[in-house]
């Protein structure tokens, strides 16, 4: 879908100067004047927006009102390339004045190539590391040991998650059949049906920012939260307990939809999916009776110890990072319904995080923006393609804050984002998150 998303956008030189666009602001009572902005453009299919719609309606946020002196103001700003220098009118939900074959045509030709020894490079370095930790913790065997080994192994079972999300994405290389034989042997080991996850994952980035159609993470609407009973919605933004999510969407998605990820009929998929869908569920029931067997030959404790708990270990870190890449910014980012909807304006909605020592281990899957917009491009290219695209991004990218050696930070954010962010309206094509006062 990426990829034809492009072909129809063509390339079109980057104008030197940007307007900027209309924001959202509280107003001052005593003195107001109604503003407005005329955001026409030319545009096509996903790649710009519609032309000649009065961006004013259907909103879920407040008009812009402009104040008596502002004029200087917005006079300035005008002369800011695309948000950078200044001005606090900025607003996430306008439509961005650059296409995506502006971001395109803005990364370097190098960064779209894919180089499949050096994707495989990754892979062994990968596993080398997950039979090493689980020989030396299974030789030591004590239990000053094991919190360490289970932290460890757990991000390292993630890692072999992301190497895998690139084959289902075809940025490891441009083999189908290396890609899907790679896929299915990384993610086959840690209980992931590769075909199901990545189809639906091809979902998640043609929607992505859309309230109805993103299939990851996406926003409740305010009818299906309240029907929802009290204990789901602790359940849903209580930690730690979100973070444990993942096996459970496997098997029947998010709230208000269907299906599962290891049924061939299920709303997911499309008939001639079905052979790809069986392939990875057999794959996946073989992973188990090899789990069942271990547990006979080295017991179910030592099983649960060397491969249960660095199971789960890895599912938090899904659940983390793919939530953040969404939510939890300081300020309110837009979800989008409708004629409001793009490509280009879904993507930008995306977060880019700071890992701290666990950017290269987890290989840079906190560069989100860029690879959400084209993820094609291999992730060991994603940091140079993201800096050659910021300028064109302007405003519109928003910069990680940075970690540590270890992101604590971020179980702050997780954890703010939980208390506020909990459904969107049901009326308006452009909504933000509201909170729920009595879940907290």
């Amino acid at each position: 879908m990426a990829s034809w998303v492009l072909s129809g956008c063509g390339l079109k030189p980057l104008p030197r100067i940007y307007p900027m666009p209309r924001t959202v602001s509280s107003p001052n009572p005593s003195k107001l004047r109604i503003s407005t902005a005329d955001f026409s453009s030319d545009s096509s299919s996903l790649c710009s927006v519609g032309r000649g719609r009065n961006w004013g309606l259907n909103v879920s946020a407040p008009l812009r009102f402009q104040e008596v002196g502002e004029e200087e103001n917005e006079e300035r700003e005008s002369e800011v390339v695309n948000g950078f220098g200044g001005g606090d009118g900025f607003d996430p939900g306008a439509p961005p004045p650059f296409k995506l074959a502006d971001i395109r045509a803005a990364i370097p030709k190098h960064c779209w190539v894919k180089n499949p020894w050096k994707s495989m490079s990754y892979v062994v370095r990968d596993v080398a590391v997950v039979f090493g930790l689980a020989a030396a913790a299974a030789y030591l065997n004590n239990w000053a040991v094991w919190p360490l080994y289970w932290f460890a192994q757990g991000t390292m079972f993630w890692a072999l998650f992301v190497l895998g999300h690139d084959c289902g994405h075809g940025s490891f290389s441009n083999d189908p059949k290396l890609n899907s034989v790679a896929g299915h042997l990384l993610h086959s080991s840690i209980l992931v049906p590769y075909h199901g996850w990545r189809i639906s994952h091809r979902t998640h980035h043609q929607n992505h920012g859309h309230v109805e159609n993103d299939e990851s993470w996406h926003p409740l609407s305010e009818k299906i939260y309240k029907q929802l009973d009290f204990v789901t919605k602790k359940l849903r933004f209580t930690l730690p307990f979100p973070m444990l999510a993942y096996p459970i969407y496997l098997w029947s998605r998010s709230p208000g939809k269907k299906g599962s990820h290891f049924h061939p009929d299920s709303d997911l998929f499309v008939p001639n999916e079905r052979k790809d869908v069986i392939t990875s569920t057999v794959c996946w029931t073989a992973m188990v009776a090899i789990l069942a067997g271990l547990s006979f030959v080295m017991g179910p404790l030592q099983l649960l110890k060397l491969y249960g708990i660095p199971y789960f270990g890895f599912v938090a870190w899904l659940d983390l990072v793919t939530y953040l890449h969404h939510h939890g910014h300081e300020d309110k980012l837009p979800w989008y319904r409708g004629k409001e909807w793009s490509y280009l304006r879904g993507g930008l909605t995306t977060l880019d995080r700071d890992y701290g020592w666990i950017n290269n281990i987890h290989h840079d899957i906190g560069t989100h923006v860029i690879h959400h917009l084209f993820p094609q491009i291999p992730h060991y290219h994603l940091i140079e393609a993201t800096e050659a695209a910021k300028p064109v991004l302007g405003k519109y990218y928003k910069e990680p804050q940075k970690s540590g050696p270890l992101p604590l930070y971020l179980l702050g954010v997780l954890a703010k984002s939980m208390k506020k962010d909990h459904y969107v309206s049901d009326t308006g094509d452009i909504v933000y998150y509201q909170t729920d006062p009595k879940l907290n």
